[in-house]
C-alpha cells in the first residue's frame, strides 16, 4: 500500500523557522545516525525547507541505482554550481553521461600508471622532508602531499610555479567554504566578514588561474598526458561534441575539489588509526617491507598490497562522507512512499557506515573484518566511500593509486606516532577531517617489533 509523504515521521528536535539546524549544527554526524532509528524515511527540515533522509541501504539502493535515472543532484549541488562550476560531479544526468564518455580515458589504468611516476616522486619528497621527532601536522602533510599529485596530473608542464602557487594557496579556502556557502542561505554568503572574503577570493583567483592555463593549451597544444590536454583533445564518439574552455576549467575545479581534501583526510586517519593500533600496524609494515623493501615502490606493486587496502577500506567506512542529496524529477515509489517530483533527498554514507544492523560493532577500527566472504557479502550501497550506481565517483581508481602508494612510501622509513594525549574528533567536511592531528615521526629501524612480536598465539581478532 503506498502512502503520502506527508506520513513519513519527522525528526525530533524541530524548532519553529530553523527546523532541525541547530542539532544539525551541534551534533551533525550523531544526529544524522540516529535517523535510522526513527524510520526508512525521515523529514529533516532545513529551515523551512524538507529533506527526506533516506536511512537504510534498501532504500538508498533505490535512488542511486534502482531508479537512479527518475534523480538528480539535489539542492546543495545547485548552490555549490554558482562557486565551482558544471563540472562532472554535479552536472544534471544528460550532461553527467556525456562527460564520463570524455573523462573515462583519463582514468583508464594505462593513463594512471602514467601518473603513478609523480605520486611516488612526491610521496618520497614527502618522506624526505620528516625529521625523527619534529612535530608534523598530519592532514596539512597529506594535503601537500595531494594538492603536488593531483596538480601534477592535471597540468604537467603547462603550469608554472606562480600559477601552481596560486592553486596550492587558494583550494584549502574553496574547500573551507563551499559546502557551508552551499547548505546555508545565499544571504548570509554576501556578509562582509573574512571567511566571506577569502572564499569570495579563492573562487575568483582560481577560476582566473585555470582560465589562463586552458587558454594557454589551447593555443600552443602538445601531446602531454595530463587532464589538461586531454579534456582539450577529448571529443564524443557518439556527438562529436568537444568541451568548451569554460567546460574545461570546470571539470579540472571538480578534480582539485574532490581529489586533494578528501583524499588527504583518508590519509591522514589511517596514520591515526594505526597508531592507535599497534596489530594493525604491524601487518602493514610486515606488508610493505616484504613488497617495497629497501626499494621504491611501483606501480606493479600496488596488487601485491593485500592488507593495505583492508586498512583503507576500514579507514574510509569509518571517516564516509556525511551526506550526499538527490532530487527526483519524476514521481517514484520508495518504501511504500509516494515520492513527488521536485522532492529533495538524502543519504548519509557515515551513518550507513556505522549502523550496528550491518556492521558489528561499527565504531571500533577492524580491517579484518574486509578479509573473505565477509566482505564479498556486502552490497554496493552498505560500502560507499565513492557512492555507487551511474553517478559514482570516476576518481575511484586514481585515489586508491594514490594512497598505498603515499603510505606504503612514507610506512617504510618512519611510524607516526601522537604528539599529543588529547582526543582527536572529526570536524565537518566532504570526508571529515580531523580537528587537530599532531605526530611525531619515528624512524624505523633494523630490528622493530615483528608481526610475531604483537599477535597473540591464539591468533588474529576478526571482526
Amino acid at each position: 500500500m503506498t502512502t503520502e509523504l506527508r506520513s513519513v515521521p519527522r525528526a525530533p528536535g524541530r524548532l519553529p523557522l530553523l527546523g532541525h539546524i541547530l542539532p544539525l549544527a551541534r551534533r551533525p554526524f550523531a544526529f544524522i545516525g540516529d535517523l535510522r532509528d526513527v524510520g526508512a524515511i525521515v523529514r529533516v527540515e532545513l529551515g523551512t525547507s524538507p529533506v527526506y533522509f533516506l536511512t537504510t541501504p534498501e532504500v538508498i539502493n533505490e535512488v542511486v541505482v534502482g531508479q537512479a535515472r527518475s534523480f538528480e543532484k539535489g539542492r546543495l549541488i545547485d548552490r555549490a554550481r554558482e562557486f565551482t562550476g558544471n563540472g562532472l560531479l554535479n552536472s544534471d544526468n544528460a550532461t553527467n553521461r556525456q562527460r564520463r564518455r570524455l573523462v573515462q580515458p583519463m582514468l583508464h589504468r594505462a593513463r594512471i600508471q602514467e601518473y603513478s611516476a609523480a605520486m611516488v616522486a612526491h610521496a618520497q619528497a614527502l618522506t624526505d622532508s620528516f625529521e625523527a621527532g619534529r612535530v608534523v601536522d598530519v592532514h596539512l602533510a597529506m594535503y601537500e602531499y595531494t594538492i603536488n599529485t593531483v596538480t601534477t596530473s592535471l597540468f604537467s608542464s603547462h603550469a608554472d610555479t606562480a600559477a601552481i602557487d596560486v592553486i596550492r594557496h587558494q583550494v584549502p579556502f574553496l574547500l573551507k567554504g563551499v559546502m557551508a556557502r552551499a547548505a546555508l542561505p545565499a544571504l548570509l554568503g554576501r556578509i562582509p566578514v573574512r571567511a566571506n572574503r577569502e572564499f569570495d577570493r579563492a573562487v575568483r583567483d582560481v577560476r582566473e588561474v585555470i582560465d589562463q592555463l586552458v587558454a594557454g593549451a589551447r593555443k600552443n597544444p602538445d601531446d602531454s598526458p595530463d587532464f589538461l590536454s586531454t579534456l582539450i583533445a577529448a571529443r564524443d564518439d557518439e556527438s562529436g561534441a568537444v568541451l568548451s574552455d569554460e567546460e574545461v576549467r570546470d571539470e579540472l575545479v571538480t578534480v582539485l575539489i574532490g581529489g586533494t581534501d578528501t583524499t588527504a583526510s583518508t590519509l591522514a586517519w589511517t596514520f591515526h588509526e594505526l597508531a592507535h593500533d599497534p596489530e594493525a600496524e604491524a601487518r602493514v609494515l610486515d606488508e610493505v617491507d616484504t613488497v617495497v623493501g629497501e626499494g621504491t615502490i611501483g606501480f606493479a606493486d600496488i596488487p601485491r598490497l593485500t592488507y593495505l587496502p583492508h586498512v583503507l577500506n576500514e579507514v574510509t567506512r569509518l571517516h564516509a562522507i556525511p551526506v550526499l542529496m538527490r532530487r527526483a524529477v519524476q514521481d517514484v515509489e520508495l518504501a511504500g512512499v509516494r515520492i513527488p517530483a521536485g522532492t529533495e533527498l538524502a543519504f548519509s554514507p557515515h551513518a550507513v557506515h556505522r549502523d550496528p544492523r550491518i556492521y558489528s560493532d561499527p565504531d571500533r577500527f577492524v580491517p579484518e573484518r574486509w578479509e573473505g566472504a565477509g566482505s564479498r557479502s556486502r552490497t554496493g550501497t552498505e560500502f560507499l566511500p565513492f557512492s555507487t550506481g551511474p553517478r559514482k565517483c570516476p576518481g575511484e581508481a586514481y585515489a586508491r593509486m594514490e594512497m598505498p602508494i603515499a603510505l606504503a612510501t612514507i610506512l617504510s622509513r618512519w611510524r607516526l606516532r601522537p604528539a599529543s594525549d588529547q582526543p582527536v574528533r572529526e570536524v565537518l567536511a566532504a570526508v571529515p577531517r580531523p580537528n587537530s592531528l599532531l605526530m611525531k615521526p619515528v624512524a624505523r629501524q633494523a630490528g622493530d617489533p615483528s608481526l610475531a612480536a604483537v599477535l597473540p598465539e591464539a591468533g588474529r581478532r576478526s571482526g
